[in-house]
């Protein structure tokens, strides 16, 4: 065992040695200290991860190291107000008694095998997703850029098999967002998503939100070419941007003209989120497909594409996933969904969101100088501030960050709010207290500021 603690802070040369001695001894069970730190510091961790971990994220200076229910706290035992939720993804918010149990029962069990084997836990959640949804069959993955890349093949395979057409467009919303794999950023319709990362996949194009003309100019532009559209029901990262039903009942008689399919990008608003099941329930329409990820595990990793039989042209070796669908996320979204199915848990997600907007409305009406908009369905909500107001949505959340609620922007003028989907009444009149506090307090120094 001396050999195995050599190898944590060996170099290349030197664990290729201790790997050699390792094979030689006899097996041996381990059993880890039950008092036995995960890392060997906080601060060390830290380091670790200036030093070691590549620069894709632009983090705050806040290390958090422990939850319960809606509140985290960070190594200093500071505690927070979380209306972040791991962006739109700890549903049953953290250390759910829930999802714990679930969790830790399958791990104790069985984790992962192959795809090439049935795995019971991965029936039992299609089950409860179709027999909950517009879908027939399910694909799992591990995330929402997974999950769309699926549903971008799966426009084109049905495309290919249908129609014979293999140089297809599929048409996206400007200032959607649909993940940061080469084909969803691309499908992204935000240019800053996309620099340095040309040439783009071809085959996209997009169209105004919201916007009927300009979805009439793509079809008379492409016509039969046109093999699908995705789109959020609500734009998330484009600022909370509910979509609109006569928007969305266009979209979907322009897809039935031409046999082009719809597919639906839930992967922030589904799972309750809205405080419907489904964000395009909200819509009125049926899509052909969706995709969903972040709040069905709940925080462990998991995403899914689900369709129609229409759409179901997959055949085996044409898509897979080595981790999607193991018996272990399966556990946590069986866990999630049998909650979130629960009407009165969607209630509450109703409830608490109302609750939020009426804050923010009131905000608006004592302060008309700082309030743009405000949107919004069930727990994913949006205050826009006007341009002139003297501070942006990073000024705000750096300072509801010090003063212990967590938020965070949707671009530079619109701060989101997305607490777990358990937060309660009271949570929520102490974070919109917060929030309230932050805000004139910002406000009165861009006054101070201007004279």
């Amino acid at each position: 065992m001396e050999g195995l603690g050599f190898i944590a802070g060996a170099g290349r040369n030197e664990l290729r040695r201790d790997r050699r001695v390792v094979k030689k001894c006899p097996a041996v069970r381990m059993v880890a200290s039950v008092d036995a730190p995960a890392v060997a510091s906080v601060s060390q961790g830290k380091a670790d991860t200036q030093q070691y971990v590549m620069d894709t994220y632009g983090r705050y200076d806040v290390t958090i190291v422990e939850g319960k229910g809606c509140l985290l706290y960070d190594d200093t035992g500071k505690e927070y107000l979380d209306f972040v939720s791991g962006i739109a993804t700890c549903a049953l918010g953290h250390a759910s008694p829930i999802l714990n149990t679930a969790v830790m029962e399958q791990m104790n069990r069985l984790h992962h095998v192959s795809n090439l084997f049935y795995i019971p836990q991965q029936g039992e959640l299609a089950k409860i997703l179709v027999e909950n949804s517009v879908a027939d069959k399910v694909f799992f993955c591990n995330s929402g850029a997974e999950a769309n890349e699926a549903a971008i093949k799966l426009l084109r395979k049905y495309a290919s098999e249908k129609h014979g057409n293999e140089n297809g467009v599929i048409l996206t919303a400007k200032q959607s967002f649909h993940g940061r794999t080469l084909a969803t950023v691309t499908a992204t319709g935000q240019a800053k998503y996309q620099k340095h990362f040309s040439p783009m996949v071809p085959g996209f194009d997009y169209v105004e939100y919201n916007n009927v003309d300009s979805l009439q100019a793509a079809f008379e532009k492409y016509g039969n070419k046109i093999i699908g559209i995705i789109l959020e029901a609500c734009q998330g990262e484009g600022g909370v941007v509910p979509g609109e039903k006569e928007f969305f009942t266009a979209v979907r008689e322009f897809c039935d003209s031409i046999d082009a399919l719809l597919v639906m990008d839930e992967v922030q608003v589904g799972v309750g989120r809205t405080g419907k099941l489904w964000g395009f329930e909200n819509l009125g329409v049926v899509p052909d497909a969706f995709t969903i990820a972040k709040g069905l595990g709940g925080g462990v990793p998991i995403g899914a594409l689900l369709c129609t039989e229409k759409a179901n042209v997959f055949k085996p070796g044409e898509h897979a996933s080595t981790f999607g669908g193991n018996a272990l996320s399966c556990a946590a979204g069986i866990a999630v969904m049998q909650t979130v199915t629960d009407p009165d848990f969607l209630r509450n997600v109703q409830e608490r969101g109302d609750q939020i907007r009426d804050r923010l409305k009131k905000l608006k009406e004592k302060h008309p100088e700082l309030v743009a908009d405000i949107r919004g369905w069930g727990l994913i909500s949006g205050v826009e501030l006007k341009p002139d107001c003297g501070f942006t949505s990073v000024n705000v959340i750096k300072e509801t960050t010090a003063n212990g609620l967590l938020l965070v922007p949707a671009g530079p003028s619109v701060v989101r709010f997305l607490p777990p989907l358990i937060v309660s009444e009271e949570e929520v009149t102490k974070a919109m207290d917060k929030f309230e506090e932050v805000v004139e307090s910002l406000l009165d120094q861009s006054l101070l500021d201007q004279k």
